[in-house]
């Protein structure tokens, strides 16, 4: 532990000390310590589901080839996360809402831990397992509140099929999510990455817009990334163990 505390600059104490709007990014590094698969060995060639690559089965092409193979396959993957529970990464920065004037959290990860930690409004580049949408009308509606173990489930409002509300291979980020995203990046102090390699766009010129506009961006990854030569400072090591040190 003493160790992990010399890990932590003075200067970013005392930032993270005056600090009244931080942003923190996060992607699947987060999740992973919570035990979410990825399913991104082998480069996404690794057939995951019935032969089929990540990239594909989790693509705009199938939804629109077998929309009921989506559905299966996002069933399968909600039930390895029913039983999985927020790690302290989640919980510290779940608690740095009541810490700081403003915090700003924007998730790469679809999964909802962030959410059952006690994240408020959170921003979801990617979208959310636990929702379907609407197809025909656009209406989301919670996984938890419809029947999908029997084919597709239809809008309780237009009778419509309905889909994964996450942003498949070949999709758009969800209208707006990037644009509060880089709205609060813009105006934050303190920008925090973590579990990503933050090197996909459009996600990573969110902290490329936060170092611009003056803030002070830190990466947090079991190790070092293209990332890091950009960041301010770099903590090597879980977010898990790292960012509850911060308090």
């Amino acid at each position: 532990m003493q160790a992990g505390i010399k890990l932590i600059s003075e200067e970013l104490r005392q930032r993270f000390c005056d600090a009244k709007n931080v942003l923190v990014l996060t992607g699947a590094g987060v999740s992973a310590e919570s035990g979410v698969p990825t399913f991104r060995g082998g480069g996404g060639a690794t057939g995951v589901w019935k032969g089929l690559p990540f990239d594909v089965i989790s693509s705009a092409g199938m939804l629109e080839r077998d929309l009921p193979a989506v559905w299966e396959w996002f069933n399968y993957r909600r039930g390895l996360l029913e039983a999985l529970k927020p790690n302290p990464a989640h919980e510290a920065i779940a608690g740095w809402q009541d810490r700081f004037g403003g915090l700003d959290l924007v998730t790469q990860n679809i999964d909802g831990l962030h959410q059952a930690a006690g994240s408020r409004e959170v921003i979801e580049l990617h979208g959310s397992i636990w929702r379907a949408r609407c197809v025909r009308c656009g209406q989301r509606q919670s996984i938890r509140e419809i029947r999908v173990d029997d084919g597709e489930p239809v809008c309780l409002g237009c009778g419509g099929p309905m889909r994964p509300d996450v942003v498949l291979f070949g999709e758009m980020l969800p209208a707006g999510a990037f644009e509060r995203a880089a709205a609060k990046a813009a105006s934050c102090e303190l920008c925090f990455v973590v579990g990503t390699s933050a090197v996909v766009y459009p996600a990573a010129s969110i902290p490329e817009i936060a170092r611009a506009a003056g803030a002070y961006v830190v990466e947090v990854n079991p190790e070092r990334t293209l990332f890091s030569d950009f960041a301010d400072e770099v903590l090597t090591g879980n977010a898990g163990e790292i960012l509850p040190l911060l308090g």
